[in-house]
């Protein structure tokens, strides 16, 4: 599978745990709400939705129809109008999510990766999202020092335009840095919420947490 596969899959999982759609309004769903696919067509999204029926995590059913016992949909009328195709997240389908809801490791960090798990935060624990949060961060700070030296290094022999454009980069950097240090005190201070986890729903002990858990995340 390829990254940009991956991040497609992701999304669509995650868009259909919140309820289920049809092609059309989940290409629109990705176009808008997730801006970050716009370049995504129905020539990349069809086929990620079939792969995503094979391996058992989503199920097609007739629109207007009931699902049958078997988890399968329908059959469609012989004649009229074509029926429109509902694609529902199965059981299995929701379990594989939440398994890469809780993935915390580099490709979290990532530009390219990064956009799509904080679009889905609202359905990540809290101590995910601060793995996530202070890893982007470590990244980000690191890369920052890195064009700190290589500016050191070659400002003498740039133009002022190159000079301006690679402040900008740095201000970018710099900005980013500064907004996920805000979001993980936020985080750290219970000031966000989210919905709750499957985990955290099934658990009657748990509730808003007290000063003393917030401090030790």
């Amino acid at each position: 599978m390829s990254r940009r596969s991956g991040i497609l899959e992701f999304a669509v999982l995650g868009l259909l745990r919140e309820s289920p759609m049809h092609g059309y309004e989940l290409r629109k769903r990705l176009n808008t709400s997730l801006g970050v696919f716009r370049a995504f067509s129905y020539g990349s999204l069809y086929p990620c939705l079939k792969t995503l029926v094979q391996r058992g995590w989503l199920v097609e059913e007739t629109s207007g129809q009931p699902e049958a016992e078997s988890g399968t949909a329908q059959p469609a009328p012989l004649g009229g109008r074509r029926a429109r195709i509902v694609y529902r997240l199965t059981a299995e389908g929701k379990e594989h999510f939440e398994d890469l809801l809780s993935q915390t490791g580099p490709d979290a960090w990532e530009d390219e990766h990064f956009g799509i798990r904080f679009a889905f935060f609202g359905q990540t624990s809290r101590d995910v999202r601060m793995r996530v949060l202070e890893g982007r961060r470590s990244r980000l700070e690191e890369r920052l020092a890195r064009m700190r030296a290589s500016l050191a290094r070659t400002r003498e022999r740039l133009d002022d335009y190159t000079l301006e454009l690679q402040r900008h980069g740095m201000e970018s950097v710099e900005r980013e840095v500064r907004w996920l240090s805000e979001l993980i005190e936020s985080e750290r201070s219970g000031g966000r919420r989210s919905r709750p986890t499957e985990h955290e729903s099934a658990d009657p002990a748990h509730g808003a947490p007290g000063p003393s858990e917030d401090t030790d995340k």
